[in-house]
């Protein structure tokens, strides 16, 4: 009976797959691996700022068959990661990954990326402590990609996205080196922001930037796009050029733009947490 249950909830998540947002692409994924059915919720909780209003953090207590006990931290305003660690009764809450899943308009990129950290997580009955909240980056340690009619797993999967991460970080880190980069709050305005710039061949001329063409400009041609490599030798760090002229760039921007504004704003994220954070009980 449970698996009949669960495939006839697999049909028809993927009936709906064109039409999903972040959250479907986060059940789907769930359902595709069986995670959906592993653990319960056992609390979840709400933060509340200093003036006591509610902040954009929530925290929930999960278990599962086992009766391990874990975090899971979600941030509304990034939708495509939650922070996850183990928990044990007495209040020590050891960071152990960050579980990314987000889509785009032919499939989904899903990973879990190692972290190093530990927190304090006090739980009363009716509210909850986090402090000491102190986490870095390792690698990714699995995932899966799913693009069109293919799902790409295992040791290619792993492969894919390691190589996508790095070339994530440096385009990131080229944005941040541009003087006056701008903080952009929400990913609509981080597209409307950078994609002029990176992709100028992409957008309308009124809104290229002024350098985009000069004369004796040499295209190159790569997945039917004519990229202008004057304009990418005179803006992009030498380790980026081969990657916008080829048309890779683009393809990183279309099918991870969620994960790319992550890494954008991971400065910010992190500084979430460089305070005590008092939680108040919703479940």
């Amino acid at each position: 009976m449970e698996l009949i249950l669960r495939r006839i909830i697999l049909i028809f998540i993927l009936a709906f797959l064109l039409n999903s947002c972040v959250g479907m692409m986060e059940k789907t994924g769930q359902v595709l691996d069986g995670s959906a059915f592993k653990e319960k919720t056992i609390s979840r909780y709400k933060a509340l700022k200093k003036d006591g209003a509610p902040a954009n953090i929530e925290m929930s207590i999960t278990q599962n068959k086992s009766l391990e006990k874990f975090i899971i931290i979600s941030l509304p305003d990034f939708p495509m990661m939650k922070l996850r660690g183990h928990y044990s009764d007495e209040g020590v809450f050891t960071l152990n990954s960050l579980e990314y899943l987000a889509g785009n308009s032919h499939g989904w990129n899903e990973f879990t990326l190692v972290l190093l950290g530990e927190a304090i997580a006090i739980s009363f009955e009716n509210e909850a402590v986090l402090s000491a909240v102190n986490f870095e980056n390792i690698q990714i340690s699995k995932g899966r990609i799913h693009r069109y009619d293919s799902r790409i797993t295992g040791n290619d999967a792993l492969t894919a996205l390691r190589n996508r991460k790095d070339r994530i970080s440096a385009t990131v880190n080229w944005m941040k080196s541009i003087q006056n980069a701008p903080e952009l709050s929400r990913i609509d305005d981080f597209e409307k922001y950078w994609k002029p710039i990176l992709f100028p061949e992409m957008v309308s001329k009124k809104n290229r930037p002024n350098d985009w063409l000069q004369e004796n400009d040499i295209f190159k041609r790569a997945d039917d796009i004519n990229w202008n490599s004057g304009y990418t030798e005179r803006n992009f760090s030498e380790e980026l050029r081969p990657v916008r002229d080829s048309g890779t760039m683009l393809r990183d921007w279309e099918e991870a733009l969620p994960w790319m504004y992550m890494e954008y704003k991971w400065e910010n994220i992190l500084e979430l947490f460089t305070s005590e954070i008092i939680f108040t009980k919703i479940k």
